[in-house]
């Protein structure tokens, strides 16, 4: 009896799929989840190809040779009919694809009936766009609960917008602060660097924040971790990113801020700053290799959207 959940396959089948699974796992290095998943999407296919075929032939089984293009559309359709959302989708039919690249160079099939599949396009959603009233209640809770530090570190991804992996590289040489100015040196994605202005908020908050910062420090946001000796002492390390989001939900549960992530603090940064300077300047500052990435700061929000319309109601 098929294990609960998988799908039922025939002999033929169910052989395809496995001599597919044993050459992934002998020609690909893949995390056991990834080559589950794989082998999991295909015997999904081969399943649904032998339910649809059987329609026609009473003892069709499933076999590469008998795949074509028509199917592979058939099989997205449906996919859709189920209202999986696209990525899942896609998902599957990458999965399903790879396995008739697969099947063509081992001779199983004459050619590639899945290099025309085009995938389900995505329309990407917009960035989660912190309120006002959002942000100054993730400000006070950090001002009264934090540290110096994570103060800090709030106000300055609010601030400069620098992505999480930013923040935690920083040295305290990349930063440089005056009574009327301040700009930070950032070494970004692809190891390309660029220069983010300070505004008068974040030097604040950065002055009151270095009077803290230990003699010594490897970072200019460290973190205390265990050394591993017997008397449990710790020393100081660069904050992970992984840390930072943990200590940013920390205080957005004591705001009341749901579902918040150091991203929607680099997006609070772009939108304001949206409505503040050219596209090709806020390009710049974020630190994106195009314009298109930049472009989804200038696209309304919901609520900007349901403003504008209130604009010619009739009340």
């Amino acid at each position: 009896m098929a294990r609960a959940g998988m799908p039922a396959l025939s002999d033929a089948g169910a052989a395809a799929v496995a001599a597919y699974a044993e050459a992934l796992h002998r020609q690909h290095d893949l995390r056991p989840a990834t080559h589950r998943n794989y082998v999991s999407d295909v015997r999904q296919f081969a399943a649904w190809c032998e339910a649809a075929w059987r329609e026609e032939d009473d003892a069709a089984t499933f076999a590469p040779a008998h795949v074509t293009t028509p199917t592979l559309t058939a099989y997205r359709a449906h996919l859709q009919a189920l209202g999986l959302a696209p990525a899942s989708i896609n998902r599957q039919l990458v999965s399903v694809k790879r396995f008739c690249v697969w099947a063509k160079d081992e001779g199983l099939a004459a050619s590639d009936p899945a290099r025309p599949l085009k995938l389900v396009p995505r329309v990407p959603a917009p960035p989660r766009h912190l309120s006002d009233r959002e942000e100054a209640a993730l400000v006070a809770a950090v001002t009264n609960h934090g540290s110096a530090r994570d103060r800090a570190l709030v106000v300055l991804a609010l601030h400069t917008g620098l992505r999480a992996e930013e923040l935690c590289s920083l040295r305290l040489q990349d930063v440089t602060v005056s009574s009327r100015s301040g700009v930070v040196r950032v070494y970004g994605k692809r190891n390309k660097y660029r220069e983010v202005p300070l505004n008068a908020t974040a030097r604040d908050a950065l002055r009151a924040y270095l009077q803290t910062l230990p003699e010594g420090a490897p970072c200019l946001f460290p973190s205390r971790k265990k050394t591993g000796d017997d008397e449990g002492a710790k020393a100081l390390a660069p904050l992970t990113p992984r840390a930072l989001g943990y200590l940013l939900a920390k205080y957005a549960h004591l705001a009341k801020v749901p579902d918040l992530s150091p991203h929607d603090l680099r997006h609070r940064f772009g939108y304001r700053m949206a409505r503040a300077v050219p596209l090709h300047r806020l390009a710049q500052l974020m630190g994106h290799d195009s314009l298109d990435t930049t472009r989804i700061y200038v696209a309304s929000t919901r609520q900007d959207l349901q403003e504008a319309v209130e604009t010619i109601a009739w009340r």
